[in-house]
């Protein structure tokens, strides 16, 4: 049975896009356009009580009956260890997996995701925030250009959820204030999974309906009083 995927084409829904075809399995998609707020339907916050997407509903979870996950890094987890790839078993290669997969999930996708919020989408400049986001977009990405001049990938020598996470947070590094000429090695890994078939339909989900940029509606809804009314 197909999986259910509630997602939008954003870095975080890309994960899970990428992550399921490279599993190769059947899933069907249901556009949460977070810019109109889908997000906020009763009938999605079953499925994610924290109105983000992307989540999942796996008709045969572990016990045989349906299952519902969000948070992306949570979802990376339950595909991996469900079909048994992208997460190795080896307890030094799998903490080292685990780890890295943690480190985007706390920093590099919060961090960047600032960064390109008040270098984009602020409605006015603030330079404290610019500058202190634009910095620690560039602190991060030097994290990951070191740990990639060791290994061939964030895990190790194999490609795993940890690079699933990260890849689609770093395909914009100019709007986060970052030269990517600067990381060489994050050049080179970023290239080399870029070429992967499934990351190259992964990242096409959903595409055609993203707009560029939000209009005045759309940024009330996801900065303004939308987002925090209570539900």
């Amino acid at each position: 049975m197909a999986i259910e995927l509630y997602s939008w084409a954003t870095p975080n829904g890309h994960k899970i896009h990428i992550m399921l075809e490279e599993l190769g399995v059947p899933y069907n998609v249901h556009a949460i356009n977070i810019g109109a707020g889908d997000q906020f339907d009763p009938e999605f916050l079953k499925v994610s009580p924290n109105n983000k997407m992307p989540a999942i509903v796996d008709p045969e979870g572990p016990d045989g009956k349906p299952i519902s996950v969000f948070e992306s890094g949570a979802i990376l987890i339950y595909l991996a260890n469900k079909y048994g790839k992208f997460f190795p078993e080896e307890p030094r290669a799998r903490y080292a997996t685990l780890q890295w997969l943690m480190w985007q999930m706390g920093g590099l996708g919060p961090m960047l995701g600032q960064a390109h919020h008040f270098r984009n989408y602020a409605p006015e400049r603030i330079e404290y925030a610019y500058q202190r986001y634009t910095n620690e977009a560039n602190r991060l990405y030097r994290v990951l250009d070191t740990r990639l001049s060791e290994a061939r990938f964030l895990g190790g020598d194999a490609y795993s959820i940890a690079d699933i996470a990260a890849w689609p947070w770093t395909r914009t590094p100019d709007r986060q204030g970052v030269n990517r000429d600067d990381y060489p090695n994050y050049k080179r890994w970023f290239e080399e999974i870029a070429e992967r078939p499934a990351v190259q339909r992964g990242v096409e989900v959903l595409a055609n309906l993203r707009s560029e940029g939000f209009d005045a509606k759309a940024k009330e809804i996801l900065f303004g009083a939308t987002q925090y009314a209570r539900r």
